[in-house]
């Protein structure tokens, strides 16, 4: 994973943890929360890969509960080992193993993002964190209002917060940051939408921004 692709994660959930108007936030207290967050993800990935185990293990005392209770292994005689069986249905197993596909790929995303986090001597994932997070304290309100601006026909109270953070996120690198190339920070905020928010999320937030990139045009 990207240093930047794992910042923007690491944003998105330290947006989601401001408990007081983000202009009363101090520096430190981003980095503190930044450090709650990293535990979060390393907590979560923790249990949720205690239970993909826990269902691998299930699988594997099925799988060989029938094996063994099969009618060809119990004609065999009892001092041999049984040889494999035929299984009768896929599609409730496959189901499963991609679950638990899904499970282990959140958990190692986590884990790596806490690791680029906390383990770096200088950690470009932290600090571009923080530099996303000190362009929204300071722009704040420009960047709500575009997005209440352009989120045609819904009251902005009643956006989804994740739908709103991952906007903040996007339009404080493309306005105000400016490090990124527009289209993967659009590209970058769909995927974190497809991820973590509705269904409806993606093609929402992708024409908010496709208006962010006018407005850049139109003041050049």
């Amino acid at each position: 994973m990207q240093a930047r692709t794992a910042a923007r994660e690491l944003a998105l959930i330290l947006f989601s943890q401001f408990d007081k108007e983000i202009s009363k936030y101090k520096t430190k207290e981003f980095e503190d929360i930044i450090l709650k967050s990293v535990r979060t993800l390393t907590n979560n990935a923790s249990e949720d890969l205690k239970v993909s185990v826990g269902h691998l293990l299930e699988m594997k005392d099925f799988i060989d509960d029938y094996e063994a209770n099969h009618k060809i292994n119990l004609e065999r005689p009892l001092d041999v080992s049984n040889v494999p069986v035929p299984l009768p249905m896929t599609s409730d197993m496959s189901g499963r193993i991609a679950d638990m596909i899904s499970v282990a790929e959140k958990a190692f995303v986590a884990l790596e993002i806490a690791e680029m986090t906390t383990l770096e001597e200088k950690s470009e994932v932290k600090e571009f964190t923080l530099k996303i997070a000190e362009e929204y304290k300071t722009h704040n309100a420009e960047i709500d209002g575009y997005i209440k601006e352009y989120a045609i026909g819904w009251d902005f109270s009643r956006l989804v917060k994740m739908d709103k953070d991952i906007l903040r996120i996007a339009i404080a690198e493309m306005l105000y940051l400016k490090e990124t190339p527009d289209k993967v920070v659009i590209d970058e905020a769909i995927e974190l939408a497809k991820k973590y928010s509705t269904d409806d999320s993606s093609s929402f937030i992708n024409g908010i921004l496709a208006k962010i990139v006018d407005i850049k045009k139109q003041s050049k």
